[in-house]
């Protein structure tokens, strides 16, 4: 092996020689919207965080295939570290490869879970800025929407990971942001949500009933814990998304305490809360409801503030273009895309 060889190839294995910590830069950035997709694109397949069990995985080529896309799966997306795709430095360079692959047009997580973090002091910044392509995926995925968004100004995509359920709802989603974009787009509740389940009910708070900014936000359990580190959004002016699955009302209310003391969430121009699946407390169980948590956490902050949007662990989501400018409108509990993510 050469020396140039060599130098290669470490600077695309050694954690310690890509990325050095928090961001390089954190100045507000332009958004760099990637190029909008379309029927015969390849679009690379990888696992950021846990490992993805094969129905996972096949299910993920049907439904990439059924929208006219070609899957290339990343170098080691079938590898399995207990509960991790692979090693910190596998799952950071399929992602890497993924950027740098002229062939590809896309880069979609399989799935989330738990590990997506721990690869953001190993992601060259660089790299993602000078290749930008879609980016799609949620929940853990969370961690490096808002790692990319802040550190490159890259608008990347709140939406299904590939091995999600595609219901009619989440696939017409999926096409109107990604293959068909607009200059508006005015994302609604589906009619199909259980009006007998109190998780789904849509409530609006008192307070102001509009505002418009930057889309930010995510999971609600991977934004508390990246509270104090290097990898938080920046919050001033932005519209902040959040949702959660299967937590108890007394951890959402922990979360949410923790974000009021390291965030200045007054901040921010309004907050869209999605679909907390399977947290409502139990009966007869002594807890504050829901809704009453998020009263008392968010409701005296004064601003723009509902619950119910297609957001979060459920079979039918929108796909949202983080870093793209919306409105919110808590009244309506709807959310305008005031410009496309892609061109």
């Amino acid at each position: 092996m050469n020396r140039r060889t060599l130098l290669k190839n470490l600077l695309y294995t050694s954690p310690l020689l890509v990325g050095a910590g928090p961001f390089p830069v954190r100045e507000q950035r332009k958004p760099i919207r990637p190029a909008r997709l379309r029927e015969g694109d390849t679009v690379a397949l990888i696992s950021p965080a846990s490992y993805a069990e094969d129905d996972a995985v096949e299910r993920a080529y049907r439904n990439l295939e059924s929208l006219g896309l070609r899957v290339k799966p990343g170098q080691f997306l079938r590898t399995e570290r207990g509960y991790h795709a692979g090693t910190r430095e596998q799952r950071y360079l399929d992602l890497h490869a993924a950027f740098a692959d002229p062939t590809v047009a896309a880069v979609w997580c399989v799935r989330g879970g738990v590990g997506a973090a721990q690869i953001l002091p190993m992601l060259d910044y660089k790299l993602i800025r000078r290749n930008p392509k879609v980016f799609v995926g949620y929940s853990d995925v969370t961690a490096l929407h808002v790692a990319i968004q802040e550190a490159t100004g890259l608008v990347t995509f709140h939406g299904p990971v590939a091995s999600s359920e595609f219901t009619d709802y989440t696939r017409e989603q999926v096409r109107r942001v990604l293959f068909e974009p607009t200059d508006e787009l005015l994302i609604q509740r589906p009619d199909t949500y259980p009006a007998d389940e109190a998780g789904y009910q849509k409530h609006v708070f008192a307070g102001p009933t509009s505002g418009e900014g930057p889309l930010t936000g995510g999971n609600l359990t991977l934004l508390a814990a990246a509270a104090g580190t290097g990898y938080a959004p920046k919050l001033r002016g932005r519209i902040l998304f959040l949702e959660d699955v299967g937590e108890r009302v007394y951890r959402i209310d922990r979360m949410l305490t923790q974000l009021r003391q390291a965030w200045d969430l007054r901040s921010l121009n309004g907050i869209a809360l999605g679909i907390f699946a399977d947290c409502q407390p139990s009966e007869g169980s002594r807890s504050l409801t829901l809704l009453e948590c998020f009263q008392d956490r968010l409701g005296d902050l004064g601003l723009p503030l509902c619950y119910g949007l297609p957001i979060g662990h459920i079979d039918d989501m929108c796909t949202l273009p983080m870093g793209v400018e919306a409105r919110l409108d808590a009244k309506g509990v709807e959310l305008r895309l005031l410009a496309s993510g892609v061109v």
